[in-house]
C-alpha cells in the first residue's frame, strides 16, 4: 500500500447495513446493473447542467455515454461513464454516504418505515452497494470534470473497510471495476448484460454501450408528445410490449404535470385471453421512475379490475422504498391511480359513443371485468354503469345499454327488469318471461357469474330500480292487460290439482298456488320473500363452494294451460304424479339449479312410453 493510500474502517452498524442490502433488500441480483447505470445517468445529467455555466471542463468534446465491458479472463465487469466525476472529498462524501451520514439513523429509519426517500437512492450509497451481491471486490476510479482535480480510486471488498488512493486517470468520469464472484458467472456475458439493460434501463437518455454495441433505445416513446408519435410507432411498441400480433382496442398516451407529474402509454389489448382469471396472473403496467424500470407489474397503479391494461407509467414524483423495487403507498400514488383510471374510462366512453360496433366487440372481450369494476370500484361505479351492456328479450344478439333500455321503457314502467339464467337460450325459454312478453316490457338477460354480485352493487340507474323478473310478488305497471289464453279450470278442480301436487312434491316446495302472471307456460318456480335466490345458489355451485340449503320454493301453476287442464281431467291416474314430478324438475332445470338433470331421464322415458302406448 502506497504512502498516499488512505484506509477507512466501516463501523459495526455499516456491516449490518451491507448485509441487509446484499442479502435481504433486493429480490434479484441483476438489479446491481440497473443501480450502477442509474447512477451513471445521474452523473451525466449533472455534467450537462454544469456545462451550461462552466466552460472549463475536462474532455469537453467527449461523448456523453455509459460503457459496459466484460473481461472473462480477469473475471471483471467495467461500468464507465463520462459524467461529472468525483474528486477526493466527493468520493468520500458519495461512496461513503451510508458511513458518512450516520448508519444508525439510517437503520432506524429502515426499521421504522421500511423505506427511504428517493434523494438517497439517486446517490452513490444505497444503490451502489447492491454491487456486492455479485462482487467480491469493487474499485471505483474517478476524475472530476474540474481540470485542476486529481483522480482517485476507491476500493472495497464489502467487508470492514475501504481505501482511497490517487489514480492516473486522465479522462473525465468514473470507471467501476467489478470483480465477479464465482457464483455470479452468469453476469460475465455481454448478452446477459445487454438483456438487463434493455429490461431495466432501455430508456435512459444516454447511449449505453455493451461491448461496441448500443444496447438501449434511449428515447422513451411515452415521454414524447403524442403529436410526434406515429400510429406505426405506437403499434410497434405495443407488439414489442405484449407480443400480441393483433391491434389494441385502445391506446391512451397521457403527459401530465398536475395533479401528479407523469408520462403514461397504456393499451387495451385485442383479446382478453391472457390469463386474466388465473390465480397467479400478474397484471399491471410497467412502472418507471426517471425512465428506469422499477416494477414489471405495478398492480397498485390501476384498480384491480383494470388488470387487462398493458403499458408503461413513468413519474419522477413517486416515493420509492430503499431498494427502488416497491412504491410507497401515499397520496401521490392515489392521485396517479385516479388520473390513469379516469383517462382510461374516458377513452372507453368515447369509443362507446363514436363507434358502437367496435365497442360491442370490446365489450364481448372485456365485459366481465367491467362488470367486476361496477361491482367493486365505488369511485368509478357511476361511469362504469354507463358502460355496461346487456342482451335483452328485445335484442338477444346485440348489446343494449341501460340508457337505451330506459329510453324505450313501456308506458307507465318505472323499473328495470332482469332475469338470471345459465345461458341466453335458457332465459329465452323461461316461464318468467310470459308476463313481460304479453305486456311488451323489455327484460335484461344476465348469464355471467359476476352478474349476481353486480346487481347488488348497482341497485338502480337514473332513479329506476333494478327488479328481478322472477320475484314471487311481482307487481307490473298498470296498463292493458293481456287477453286470457284458454279457459281457466274451475276453482274446485284447480284446487284439487294443487292439493295433489302438494302431496307429490312434499317438502320440496313451500307452497303450490295459482300464478297471476303465466300466460304461455304451465308452471314456474319462485323464491319466498327474502329467500336464498336461484342466482346466488348458482354462483355458489359454480365456485365449487358449499351453500346454505335453500328454502323450499313456491311452485306456481297456470290454470289456463292445456297441460294443467289435461292433468285435472285425468283424475286419480298415477301418471299425474309423474307429470307433477317432471313439471317441478323441468322448472328447476330452467332456473339453472337442478342438482342432477340426468335423474330425469328414467321418468321422461316412462312418460314417453305412456304417451305412445296403444290401448
Amino acid at each position: 500500500m502506497s504512502v498516499a493510500t488512505q484506509s477507512f474502517e466501516f463501523r459495526a452498524e455499516i456491516q449490518q447495513l451491507l448485509n441487509i442490502l446484499v442479502h435481504s433488500l433486493y429480490t434479484d441480483r441483476e438489479i446491481f446493473l440497473r443501480e450502477l447505470v442509474s447512477n451513471a445517468s445521474d452523473a451525466l445529467h449533472r455534467l450537462q447542467f454544469e456545462m451550461l455555466t462552466t466552460k472549463d471542463v475536462v474532455d469537453p468534446d467527449a461523448e456523453l455515454a455509459i460503457r459496459i465491458k466484460v473481461d472473462k479472463d480477469a473475471r471483471t465487469i467495467t461500468v464507465s461513464d463520462t459524467g461529472i466525476g468525483m474528486n477526493h472529498d466527493e468520493m468520500i462524501e458519495n461512496l461513503g454516504t451510508i458511513a458518512h451520514s450516520g448508519a444508525t439513523a439510517f437503520l432506524n429509519a429502515l426499521k421504522e418505515k421500511g423505506s427511504i426517500s428517493t434523494d438517497i437512492i439517486g446517490q452513490f450509497g444505497v444503490g451502489f452497494y447492491s454491487v456486492f451481491m455479485v462482487a467480491d471486490k469493487v474499485s471505483v476510479t474517478s476524475r472530476s470534470f474540474r481540470p485542476g482535480d486529481q483522480a482517485y480510486t476507491w476500493t472495497s471488498t464489502g467487508s470492514n473497510s475501504y481505501t482511497i488512493e490517487p489514480a492516473e486517470k486522465t479522462s473525465r468520469g468514473t470507471d467501476i471495476v467489478i470483480h465477479v464472484k464465482e457464483e455470479a458467472d452468469e453476469f460475465l456475458s455481454e448478452f446477459r448484460l445487454e438483456r438487463i439493460v434493455k429490461k431495466h434501463s432501455n430508456y435512459i437518455a444516454f447511449p449505453i454501450y455493451v461491448g461496441d454495441k448500443v444496447a438501449n433505445a434511449q428515447t422513451a416513446l411515452w415521454r414524447r408528445s403524442p403529436r410526434e408519435v406515429s400510429d406505426q410507432e405506437y403499434l410497434d411498441f405495443y407488439k414489442q410490449l405484449t407480443y400480441d400480433p393483433g391491434e389494441p382496442f385502445l391506446r391512451v398516451h397521457q403527459v401530465s404535470d398536475a395533479p401528479v407529474q407523469f408520462y403514461s402509454l397504456l393499451y387495451v389489448p385485442s383479446t382478453m385471453d391472457r390469463g386474466l382469471f388465473q390465480p397467479d396472473y400478474e397484471g399491471g403496467p410497467r412502472l418507471y421512475a426517471r425512465k428506469v424500470l422499477i416494477q414489471e407489474h405495478a398492480k397498485d397503479l390501476l384498480p384491480q379490475w383494470m388488470r387487462f391494461v398493458e403499458g408503461v407509467v413513468d413519474s419522477e414524483d413517486l416515493p420509492l422504498n430503499i431498494s427502488r423495487e416497491t412504491v410507497q403507498a401515499n397520496r401521490v400514488m392515489a392521485k396517479l391511480k385516479s388520473a390513469l383510471s379516469s383517462k382510461l374510462i374516458g377513452e372507453m366512453e368515447a369509443l362507446a359513443e363514436k363507434d358502437p360496433d367496435k365497442y360491442g366487440r370490446f365489450w364481448k372481450e372485456f365485459g366481465r371485468v367491467l362488470k367486476e369494476g361496477a361491482t367493486t370500484d365505488a369511485l368509478n361505479r357511476e361511469r362504469l354503469i354507463g358502460l355496461l351492456r346487456f342482451h335483452t328479450s328485445r335484442d338477444s344478439e346485440g348489446w343494449v345499454s341501460l340508457k337505451q333500455y330506459v329510453e324505450r321503457m313501456a308506458e307507465g314502467q318505472d323499473e328495470i327488469y332482469y332475469l338470471f339464467g345459465e345461458d341466453l337460450k335458457s332465459i329465452a325459454r323461461s316461464p318468467h318471461l310470459d308476463v313481460f312478453k304479453s305486456r311488451g316490457i323489455e327484460v335484461l338477460f344476465l348469464t355471467d357469474t359476476i352478474d349476481s354480485f353486480m346487481i347488488n352493487a348497482v341497485p338502480e340507474f337514473q332513479g329506476k330500480k333494478l327488479h328481478n323478473g322472477a320475484d314471487a310478488e311481482l307487481e307490473l305497471p298498470a296498463g292493458k292487460e293481456p287477453e286470457p289464453q284458454g279457459e281457466a279450470l274451475p276453482a274446485e278442480d284447480f284446487n284439487a290439482l294443487v292439493e295433489r301436487f302438494k302431496k307429490v312434491l312434499g317438502e320440496r316446495v313451500s307452497d303450490v298456488r295459482e300464478s297471476k302472471v303465466l300466460t304461455e307456460s304451465p308452471a314456474r318456480l319462485v323464491s319466498p320473500d327474502k329467500g336464498f335466490g336461484a342466482d346466488m345458489e348458482r354462483v355458489y355451485r359454480l365456485l365449487d363452494k358449499e351453500f346454505p340449503a335453500p328454502p323450499s320454493r313456491i311452485l306456481e301453476l297456470n290454470p289456463r294451460h292445456p297441460l294443467i287442464r289435461n292433468l285435472s281431467a285425468m283424475g286419480d291416474d298415477a301418471l299425474v304424479d309423474q307429470v307433477a314430478e317432471q313439471l317441478f324438475e323441468s322448472a328447476l332445470l330452467l332456473e339453472g339449479i337442478h342438482p342432477n338433470p340426468a335423474d330425469m331421464v328414467p321418468r321422461i322415458q316412462a312418460l314417453m312410453e305412456a304417451a305412445t302406448r296403444r290401448e
